[in-house]
């Protein structure tokens, strides 16, 4: 009897075990992108009510070679950080500006060259940044543009003339008082900007940039591993042109940076060093342990 019962109690534990090990495996597989749903082309919701874009579609590509399931989660973009930190989602993939960021998350190679621009009605007597002088601008919170132009931003001293800086959750907000002339202009990244003057008449693009900055992927600082994982598969996808179709399937073609200046290959040469090193670290070790058992 009591050999049945250590049997029982033996395999209740061992199936326990088993379940546990699907279940992680069933979680590795899973990776979870943050994204903005209101951020055309990169990331929002079409017309079928699914969730799409040139970020999105990038990153269901690369689970595709990893054999991972994509878990699409929209995020408040002011949240950003919480759900990084806490582990909601592995990663901040959506039109993510890397400069100014550097040392606040593990990046991926930047894949996309962006600009901040100002948007402005077409009959817009505003012909320069000079001319945003006692203008309200509109821009979204915790974004790019909000940084540039916030205290400590590289355009400061430009806002600074500005007669306000109004802040919205998100630039279809923004337009819709852009439209209703209830602010002058719109501060933003020129791939969303060139996305809406397609979807909305009567507005353009001033010639004259606020900067320059790229798109990357973000990670919780010090994922390493998920980022050379991310890395490699980016690198993949444009050795074998899906890189190159989705860029060009969302108009981004003239924008896209990925592999340019030597990025994608130092990085993976970064990781294939890591990896040496600690395949070199783990020979001298089974090397010293056969000595000293010698």
């Amino acid at each position: 009897m009591r050999r049945s019962l250590v049997c029982v109690l033996t395999g209740a534990v061992l199936a326990a075990s088993m379940i546990g090990t699907v279940c992680l495996a069933d979680e590795a597989k899973t990776f979870t992108v943050g994204f903005d749903a209101e951020y055309p082309p990169f990331g929002y919701m079409d017309e079928d009510g699914e969730y799409t874009g040139f970020d999105l579609e990038l990153a269901q590509a690369v689970c595709d070679l990893q054999g991972w399931e994509l878990v699409k989660t929209p995020i408040d973009w002011d949240s950003k950080d919480m759900e990084l930190n806490s582990g909601a989602i592995d990663c901040i993939w959506n039109g993510f500006t890397m400069n100014g960021r550097e040392d606040d998350y593990t990046w991926s190679v930047p894949y996309v060259d962006n600009s901040q621009v100002i948007v402005i009605p077409e009959d817009s007597d505003i012909a320069d940044l000079a001319g945003l002088a006692g203008k309200t601008v509109g821009v979204q919170a915790a974004s790019a543009a909000l940084e540039l132009l916030s205290d400590g931003g590289d355009q400061a001293d430009l806002a600074a003339t500005f007669g306000t800086l109004q802040q919205f959750p998100d630039y279809n907000n923004a337009f819709i008082e852009l439209q209703a002339g209830s602010i002058d202009a719109i501060a933003m990244d020129i791939g969303v900007a060139n996305y809406q003057l397609k979807q909305h008449e009567g507005y353009k693009i001033l010639d004259e940039a606020l900067n320059s900055e790229k798109y990357a992927v973000g990670f919780k600082l010090g994922n390493e591993e998920l980022r050379d994982t991310v890395n490699d598969s980016l690198m993949q996808l444009k050795e074998d042109g899906t890189f190159d179709a989705l860029a060009e399937k969302y108009e981004l073609t003239d924008m896209v940076c990925l592999g340019e200046d030597g990025d994608a290959e130092a990085a993976t040469e970064a990781a294939t060093e890591g990896d040496s090193e600690a395949a070199t670290d783990s020979e001298a070790a089974t090397e010293t342990e056969a000595e000293t058992e010698a």
